[in-house]
């Protein structure tokens, strides 16, 4: 019933709204670049965009440019049931990637993600730097649903690609420069050619920078404002094409980022009550000790206000045709990076509750890839192996009445009631798989694909709490086999309809706060998932392009965070496997040509997702509860007109808004913790010279200057509020290309 009455939903939005599948930038009209053919290789193997049976989305440098898209973040506001928000200790590198309901939050190096983040083909691993800067990227591509059998691990809800341009013949240098309000200041430089016959590179570089919303009132010399912004990031790719059927790969890139805390306040909830042990001294907090500007910050800390993420990577791919037939490819990587951030819960000059925290992780993964194409048949083969090793620490932290900055155990150096708190977790883990995808066309329209994945993760971690006597070391393996079928078939030369059935893994761990007691720092098992979906792609009309998505997915072994500020000396996570849970939507992607100079791109999602079964025991969840972060409604509508010009230069007009109905902070129903809905509006008029090599942008981003909440969480008497960074911005943008 709910799939019938999701499938009239369907009908209605395709006839009411149009959606965005994206196309290159050419110098055609508005209507063909609309309608371009889009091949993407989110499958590992390169095929069209309307053709491949899975949901995708693909954003292109064009959409990514006239959007003002500037960061992963702003990728999550133009996808159907993609939202990407942010907790993590108030450090603008993080970001939390929720597709169809699934996702995580926190960033502990004992967490997960729900969704994979891959640069290049490679896993970024972690929540903390997953917040990418997007330029010179040649597109983003985001597969809704399960993909546990060409990525594995981690991708319960959906992967997302980031493609940069490849080394190649180009010949070009592209300068960009930005300046705007809010003293937006931002440039980059972009490099492609031939250096010999074999030889090929690309390289770029990349600077911003913006002024904050807020201060840290009561620090005397804060090292940052709140919310300011400062990076610096480069790459540079060698290509070495040794002989007609064997390529090299190899890049390097870095970040460097040194920001303003995100803008973060509190909201009393409820009467705070002196005899409760677990907010004793909280009856000193009210209201007026909060900064009246909810962007400024009370605290009484210094460094807490800024925060810092530094990062590079290296990976090497060799790819080699071995005949007509098969190919091979080896794909190896190293990555690193640390992070400094912090949060005082309490916001206010009082010591009540502030946990600085910094980590990092070393990750190095190897893929060894067979791949085939026959006349009617195609597969994908490989072997994985990922490492990775990492730490988080936070101290010294106060949590009162527990750890406060006036005591120490006998030895003087031990944390104790009464004195500053401190904790450290590290992981190491070691990742397996093997895996083959493979599609047959059994007739000229008719498909069949399916594909078989064994994945096996080995987790060894220890950690050392106050309220441990001593550091506990906990190991624990995981393993899972997840596969998928599919079947697609060509209605037409530019309609397809698909089906499939997948499963998905969600690899299990250990909590990333258990102050309760070493007895909490105990592992919790995996989640998986199986996804039946139907799917209809292509031109329905020679003016309109359509993606449309029908899909309920089921979740054994649901693995939620809760956290409670009451359950110890500190602020207690527990991860704990909730149930059972069940997500159905629909997803409409389409592109109308009103003329040939006119087009609407528009998005729209609908999520229903809940708790259907609690196991016994959990704490706090709740059956109908919902999971957190997890719209019910996500709209996007982008409308394009260009108008060429009498002296052969083009005017294009592009405008966009976003829409993300609201949510919970939590995967438990407090009414305190609903973030609402938001709507961002957006604009970019863009001139290009009739050369084509040199553009001049007027843009405007939030235009409205909607100030919305990205993050709320409950605590001992008030809710913590992380709000939006993203606060309306207009700017010049200008762009030349050099022709090598």
């Amino acid at each position: 019933m709910k799939l019938r009455n999701l499938s009239q939903l369907s009908l209605a939005i395709l006839a009411a709204l149009t959606a965005s599948v994206n196309a290159e930038e050419t110098k055609t009209t508005a209507k063909q670049d609309a309608f371009e053919k889009i091949e993407v290789t989110a499958r590992k193997r390169t095929e069209s965009l309307f053709e491949s049976p899975t949901a995708i989305t693909s954003i292109g440098a064009n959409l990514i440019d006239k959007a003002n898209m500037s960061n992963l973040e702003d990728i999550g506001k133009y996808v159907p049931n993609l939202n990407i928000t942010r907790y993590g200790v108030g450090n603008s590198a993080h970001a939390s990637v929720f597709i169809r309901g699934i996702g995580l939050q926190d960033h502990i190096i004992t967490t997960d993600p729900g969704v994979g983040v891959y640069l290049d083909g490679v896993y970024l691993g972690r929540q903390m730097g997953s917040n990418l800067s997007l330029p010179n990227v040649e597109r983003v591509e985001i597969l809704r649903g399960p993909q546990g059998t060409l990525y594995g691990r981690n991708t319960l809800g959906g992967a997302v690609n980031v493609i940069t341009k490849q080394p190649g013949d180009e010949g070009i240098i592209t300068t960009t420069a930005k300046v705007g309000s809010r003293g937006r200041i931002a440039g980059d430089v972009y490099f492609n050619n031939t250096l010999t016959d074999d030889l090929s590179m690309s390289a770029s570089a990349a600077y911003k920078t913006r002024d904050g919303v807020g201060k840290a009132v009561n620090l005397a010399n804060p090292e940052k404002e709140i919310g300011e912004e400062e990076e610096l990031s480069g790459r540079v790719a060698l290509k070495w094409q040794a002989n007609s059927d064997l390529a090299f790969t190899f890049s390097l890139d870095g970040v460097d980022n040194e920001s303003g805390q995100s803008p973060y306040t509190i909201e009393l909830t409820e009467p705070l009550d002196p005899n409760n042990v677990f907010n004793g001294d909280f009856p000193l907090l009210t209201q007026d000790l909060i900064p009246s500007n909810p962007d400024d910050l009370g605290t009484t800390v210094a460094g807490i206000e800024s925060t810092s993420y530094s990062g590079w990577g290296t990976s090497f791919t060799a790819d080699w045709a071995i005949n007509d037939t098969y190919t091979a490819k080896f794909i190896s990587s190293y990555r690193t990076s640390e992070y400094e951030g912090g949060l005082d819960d309490d916001a206010s000059p009082l010591n009540l509750s502030e946990f600085p925290e910094e980590g990092g992780a070393d990750q190095y993964s190897f893929e060894v890839q067979l791949n085939a194409t026959f006349d009617n048949m195609d597969f994908v083969s490989g072997l994985y192996f990922f490492n990775e090793d990492g730490f988080t620490r936070s101290g010294p932290f106060v949590f009162s009445p527990f750890n406060t900055p006036n005591g120490l155990l006998n030895d003087g150096v031990t944390p104790s009631f009464g004195g500053y708190g401190s904790f450290e977790i590290n992981q190491e883990t070691n990742s397996y798989a093997a895996y083959i995808n493979a599609s047959y066309d059994l007739t000229d329209d008719l498909t069949l694909g399916g594909g078989l994945r064994y994945s096996q993760d080995e987790k060894d971690a220890n950690a050392i709490f106050p309220s441990f006597p001593a550091r506990k070391y906990v190991t624990a393996d995981f393993d899972a086999i997840t596969w998928d079928i599919n079947a697609s078939y060509q209605l037409s030369s530019n309609m397809n309809v698909y089906g499939q059935i997948q499963k998905g893994y969600q690899t299990g761990g250990f909590p990333p706060r258990p102050f309760g007691g070493p007895d909490q720092f105990t592992s919790f098992d995996e989640t998986k998932a199986v996804n039946y979906e139907i799917g209809l792609k292509g031109q329905v009309h020679e003016n309109v392009s359509m993606m449309l998505a029908v899909f309920v997915t089921d979740y054994t072994d649901l693995a939620l965070p809760f956290s409670d500020p009451t359950a110890g000396g500190g602020f207690v996570t527990i991860v704990e496997n909730a149930g059972q849970s069940k997500a159905q939507g629909i997803e409409l992607e389409t592109t109308v040509a009103i003329t040939d100079d006119f087009t609407i791109r528009s998005a729209v999602g609908y999520l229903d997702s809940e708790i259907t079964d609690v196991a016994q025991g959990v704490q706090g969840i709740g059956k109908g509860d919902s999971p957190a972060l997890t719209p019910r409604w996500t709209v996007m509508v982008a409308p394009s007109y260009f108008m060429d010009l009498s002296n052969g230069g083009t005017l294009a007009l592009n405008a966009n808004y976003s829409y993300r109905s609201d949510m919970q902070g939590q995967s438990v129903y407090n009414q305190s913790e609903t973030i609402d809905s938001r709507e961002l509006v957006g604009f970019n008029i863009s001139y290009t010279n009739p050369y084509g090599d040199m553009e001049v942008t007027l843009y405007g981003e939030n235009v409205l200057n909607e100030v919305y909440d990205v993050g709320r969480l409950q605590q001992s008497g008030f809710v913590g509020v992380m709000r939006s960074n993203d606060r309306s911005e207009f700017g010049l943008k200008f762009k030349k290309d050099f022709e090598l």
